[in-house]
């Protein structure tokens, strides 16, 4: 008699950068596990490593964080280069504000401040270009915490773009986006945001903290459908994956 194990198959897993020590993944991870994935968590600037492929994973998000994709830090320059690797694998990444930038530099592109020193901290407009829109629906505002932009490297597509810094959401071959707005923001994280980096909203263009919360009770909504809809363009769902790798071992 054959016996069937009833141990389940492991979760496709999401390999997830963050750059601070109480740093989350927020919505995005929420909604990653939703549908099925295992996170798997590094902090590089911590001494984690970061995988030499992505085989064993389902895509890669990297997070932001309170340094610039400019700085000389090693870890900065070390996930800089590593993002060859989905690019080159053509695996689902997204870089979220800080991972967008650093994805810019590996492209060869610019990170930098905009010219007249103006910072989007707060709620901002966001359009989607005729490429973006073909995609999907877009929120009309988005929340953001940056003082720097990104230019367009060549081979990226604009797919929304921002009145202080235009660049706001890219995309570069079949799986690689780049977002310069905040969509896995929880309440919980805009609390400490605004906490902690209070003296922020003191920079030339930044909304005041009330105004965030405002933001948040008006805007939300639209940005948690887009997050859906994004993430069925983007990764789909565990059991997608799943499939895909079975269908390849049968082969």
């Amino acid at each position: 008699m054959r016996f069937q194990s009833l141990e389940q198959p492991a979760r496709p897993r999401v390999l997830v950068v963050l750059h601070q020590e109480n740093s989350s993944p927020g919505r995005v991870g929420q909604e990653l596990v939703k549908r099925g994935f295992a996170l798997d968590i590094r902090k590089p600037r911590f001494g984690d490593s970061l995988p030499r492929t992505l085989a064993d994973h389902a895509g890669a998000v990297i997070f932001g964080g309170p340094m610039s994709a400019n700085d000389s830090d090693a870890f900065v320059q070390r996930e800089i280069d590593w993002i060859g690797v989905p690019l080159k694998e053509k695996k689902p990444f997204l870089g979220i504000c800080l991972g967008a930038q650093m994805m810019v530099r590996y492209l060869g592109g610019k990170v930098c401040c905009h010219n007249d020193g103006l910072v989007e901290i707060g709620y901002y407009p966001l359009r989607p270009t005729d490429s973006g829109r073909a995609l999907m629906k877009w929120p009309g505002r988005v929340y953001q915490w940056h003082r720097e932009g990104f230019d367009l490297p060549a081979g990226c597509e604009l797919l929304a773009e921002g009145e202080t810094y235009r660049n706001q959401a890219i995309r570069y071959g079949p799986a690689a986006y780049g977002i310069q707005f905040h969509p896995e923001l929880t309440h919980a994280m805009m609390v400490r945001w605004t906490t902690k980096g209070a003296p922020r909203m003191a920079l030339p263009g930044a909304q005041q903290r009330h105004d965030h919360f405002a933001g948040r009770y008006i805007f939300d909504g639209a940005v948690r459908a887009w997050l859906h809809e994004f993430l069925d363009l983007w990764i789909g769902h565990a059991d997608d994956h799943r499939q895909t790798c079975l269908a390849a071992a049968a082969e």
